[in-house]
């Protein structure tokens, strides 16, 4: 492909619930286009994006995947991602590479809990989105109904782009069509209304459309369509059997006559230095390279992968790159173009291009690639990420893995922004830390079958935090004399509590320099290492934010060790003085389950301290009951589930918010503290 084929080039990422036939989806378009040969199955485990044997054994996405055809004169670049939300580091980092978001929904199930949490975030983003339903040809779905409730949720400019038609078989155009058979009332209105919605986005477009009463050409239509996906004021909905194939050479269409390329979608969401200031890239292939990194691989066969999109500049062999702030570039070895699990050399990658290069340890995940140190302090909006809450205490089964464990385990949390690993000197534990049980249990099998290391593990471990509740002062002169030198440094401070997730904020108010600047760096690190260790349970303390305004030195004793200790000593006694308290991890749980078993699963929900939100149907005889309810009440929850729906039932969980641990909780935990023997001030 040509430089001048950047305006030929369209990027989607496939987001959406587990189970809405996503990875079908995209080896059925992959068959359509000619892209191979004939479609496989993810039951058969051949398809082209799901070819990990984890996911061939599960039999549904863990990691996303990327893939591209061409249709027309376009080429489409496909970004395929989990669904599970024990996955959705590898869906959300997706967005970061592509302009549109098809939104996946399961005709069977309707709206998911994954569902909501793409089409927010994609919207965020600035993403242009499309909504697919999929399996339209199921017997008993209310195709009608779900389009209500979606315009009900997402809005009202979610709007048929086609019509499904003799029973899912086919389906039929709206844009284009005032007429035909469909399984709705009419297309005539459906079309009339899109049409409506099309034509207020050009004001001297709706005043001829108003006066001769006839239809816009397609030619006048594209621009207003355009403009109102990329502001969000229409979301086309597209009905599609990935199964069948009904529905998908017009969703084909859609993606190239429709969708925008580079030039037309959003700008990314660039800026530059400190201070934040808006930094504008080009889909350009003329100026400077500009290329972010949203996916890492551990590849056993060809080592780190860093996988980009280009948004400015193009990418050749022999093209000197630097990695955000580096000083040294190096040469691109070999620009690949990924086809699943195949690499594919190209001569070069273009602005809107999707594609890797191996065997660079610099690169890491969210970095940006450039050719000039003009782009140094180039950086994008960060990705918002849940929090990986569910751990393991592991340990190897062999004491010759223990020096192999932490080289594997930061391989893994390279790859995965949702997976993070802890140690905890005082326990001498090492925790994995990710989004459930699935996500965990993956990460395990992973380092067993490609690593071949076997772990023990220990019951979850609580990602516990405290805080403060009030405002309180501390202070610590440290003083120590034993011969020669000594050490001293004094140390006044008061803490004040932040709004929950605020996180931490150090100030310095003190004046005269009572305390010098050369010394103040190691009392935050002494308060730094106070917050880590905890001071009620052991838990990071969070949600503070910790002033300086006071002290003393001394001109010969003084040193780092000192303000570092008196730092730490303040900072434990102030917290103590500010109504400390323990904050557990509240999670969203969704649960799938047979409509005679919610009563009993409403009661055992609300007798783990949960809450329930609501309930809906979900095809015939499911419910989906939603809830908020404490991480901590979720240990073994899977067999408790499987013991009140007669194995029948299914729980996806995300991340919510911290709340207050009861007190009596809390005098257990800090017992544990002591327990232990994490006191030592």
């Amino acid at each position: 492909m040509g430089s001048n084929n950047t305006i030929n080039l369209r990027t989607v990422a496939l987001v959406g619930h587990g189970s809405a036939g996503k990875t079908t989806l995209a080896e059925t378009l992959l068959a359509e286009a000619g892209a191979i040969s004939s479609k496989g199955s993810v039951e058969k485990g051949n398809t082209v994006c799901d070819f990990d044997p984890q996911e061939k054994e599960l039999g549904h996405s863990i990691n996303s995947a990327i893939a591209s055809f061409n249709w027309l004169d376009a080429r489409v670049h496909i970004v395929d991602t989990p669904g599970y939300p024990d996955f959705a580091g590898q869906s959300i980092g997706a967005l970061a590479a592509v302009d549109t978001a098809l939104v996946v929904i399961n005709a069977q199930t309707g709206i998911e809990l994954s569902t909501e949490r793409m089409m927010r975030l994609a919207a965020e983003r600035q993403l242009c989105r499309m909504i697919v339903i999929n399996k339209i040809d199921v017997e008993n779905v209310d195709l009608p109904k779900l389009v209500g409730e979606i315009r009900e949720r997402f809005g009202n400019e979610c709007m048929p782009l086609n019509l499904p038609a003799r029973q899912g078989q086919d389906v039929v155009d709206v844009l284009g069509s005032d007429g035909g058979e469909s399984d709705f009332d009419s297309v005539s209105s459906a079309h009339r209304a899109l049409i409506d919605q099309i034509v207020e986005e050009d004001e001297a477009l709706l005043d001829k459309y108003l006066e001769d009463g006839v239809d816009p050409g397609f030619d006048d239509l594209h621009a207003p369509f355009e403009k109102a996906l990329r502001a969000g004021r229409l979301i086309p909905i597209l009905f599609v059997s990935a199964r069948t194939g009904a529905g998908i050479a017009r969703l084909l269409d859609a993606l190239v006559r429709l969708a925008p390329n580079p030039a037309e979608g959003n700008p990314p969401s660039l800026f530059k230095g400190p201070a934040n200031e808006p930094f504008e890239a080009s889909p350009d292939p003329e100026k400077h390279v500009i290329a972010h990194v949203f996916k890492i691989v551990s590849d056993p066969f060809v080592g780190k992968l860093g996988v980009f999109r280009v948004h400015q500049g193009t990418i050749r062999k022999e093209t000197p790159l630097f990695v955000g702030e580096a000083k040294r570039a190096f040469k691109v070895g070999h620009p690949y173009r990924l086809q699943g699990k195949e690499y594919v050399e190209v001569d070069a990658l273009f602005p809107g291009e999707i594609g890797a290069i191996a065997k660079v340890e610099e690169i890491e995940f969210d970095c940006v690639l450039h050719d000039s140190h003009d782009e140094d302090q180039v950086h994008f909006k960060p990705l918002e990420f849940p929090e990986p809450m569910q751990g393991l205490a592991v340990v190897t089964q062999r004491k010759a893995d223990e020096q192999r464990l932490f080289d594997v385990l930061h391989k893994l949390e390279i790859e995965d922004p949702c997976f993070k690993i802890e140690r905890y000197a005082t326990t001498n534990e090492t925790v994995i830390r990710g989004l459930g049980e699935m996500h965990l249990r993956a990460k395990l099998a992973r380092m067993s079958q490609q690593y071949k290391i076997d772990l023990n593990t220990k019951p979850p471990q609580i990602a516990y935090r405290e805080t403060i509740t009030k405002k309180a002062e501390g202070h610590c002169r440290h003083k120590k004399q034993s011969g020669g030198a000594g050490q001293f440094g004094e140390v006044m401070l008061r803490v004040e509590p932040l709004e929950r997730g605020a996180g931490f904020e150090f100030a310095d108010i003190s004046k005269g320099g009572v305390i010098p600047g050369v010394f103040m760096a190691s009392v935050e690190k002494g308060v730094r290492q106070a917050l880590e260790d905890g001071v009620v349970g052991g838990f990071p303390v969070h949600d503070l934010r910790v002033i300086v305004h006071d002290g003393k030195s001394h001109p010969v004793d003084s040193k780092d060790i000192a303000f570092f200790t008196a730092g730490r000593k303040a900072t434990i006694q102030a917290i103590q003085a500010a109504s400390p308290i323990i904050l557990e991890p509240v999670v969203d749980i969704e649960i799938l389950a047979p409509e005679a078993a919610v009563g009993d699963l409403s009661g055992d929900l609300s007798s783990k301290r949960g809450q329930l939100t609501g309930t809906q149907p979900r095809g015939a005889g499911v419910m989906a009951i939603g809830g908020k309810v404490p991480l901590a009440e979720l240990d073994e929850y899977q067999g408790r589930l499987k013991s009140l729906t007669g194995g029948q039932g299914s729980y996806s969980i995300a991340f919510s918010h911290y709340a207050p641990v009861p007190m009596s909780t809390q005098q257990q935990l800090a017992a544990q503290k002591k327990d232990v023997g994490l006191d030592d001030d």
